[in-house]
């Protein structure tokens, strides 16, 4: 009986958490880097301070949405990256499922890329100086090491693979999130020709690289 009695308050601050980043969900994908806490808590039918109190500040706030969203391109990327085929198919196909990705809701990735674009609410303080690159920055290193990873499980680049594999993952993805954050603002060809023009940029020391042994392969 206590047991239950300790663990029904966590369950209904998580669920309630959750249903508050659901409502934030719903006014990025509207406002984008616009989106304001005074917005959110409307749109969660709460009052500010209220908000503040799950999330203490916008860079809270901004955090956990970040993790919820970075969770799911990840899960994303290493399904492209799993998936039954050649390994140039496989490259084209992480690259496609990032594009896809931010293609598909560019207000959310807006929001967490560039959300000083949107400017801070007419009355709202609290939103002011919130600093874009403190808290995107992480984001881009966690999948730059999780790409490192991936890449030292599967491949076998001779001695330094360690060293080798983080240089990889992180230029690889500095070049994703460059080349997608021009390609989103300017739109100058189709996604399939930036896959494989990217993937003809990463191919030749990867087509090299022999798989490591007993992995699953890259």
């Amino acid at each position: 009986m206590n047991t239950t009695q300790r663990a029904d308050p966590q369950t209904s601050a998580d669920r309630r958490r959750r249903e508050l980043l659901e409502a934030a969900d719903r006014v990025v994908l509207r406002d984008g880097p616009h989106a304001s806490m005074n917005a959110i808590a409307a749109e969660a039918g709460i009052t500010k301070p209220i908000l503040y109190r799950h999330f203490g500040d916008k860079g809270g706030l901004y955090a956990a949405l970040a993790v919820r969203h970075t969770d799911a391109l990840l899960a994303s990327l290493r399904a492209a990256l799993d998936a039954p085929a050649e390994r140039r198919q496989r490259v084209e196909a992480t690259l496609d499922t990032y594009l896809a990705a931010i293609e598909a809701r560019p207000q959310v990735y807006r929001f967490l890329m560039h959300p000083a674009d949107g400017g801070t609410a007419p009355g709202d303080q609290s939103e002011q100086g919130f600093d874009v690159g403190r808290h995107s920055a992480p984001l881009l290193r966690r999948m730059g090491e999780e790409l490192a990873q991936v890449i030292e499980e599967r491949l076998d680049v001779g001695p330094g693979t360690q060293q080798l594999a983080r240089v990889w993952g992180h230029g690889i993805v500095g070049m994703m999130h460059a080349a997608g954050d021009w390609w989103l603002g300017e739109r100058p060809c189709p996604r399939e020709e930036l896959v494989r023009s990217l993937a003809d940029l990463l191919w030749g020391r990867l087509a090299e690289a022999g798989d490591k042994a007993g992995g699953p392969g890259f």
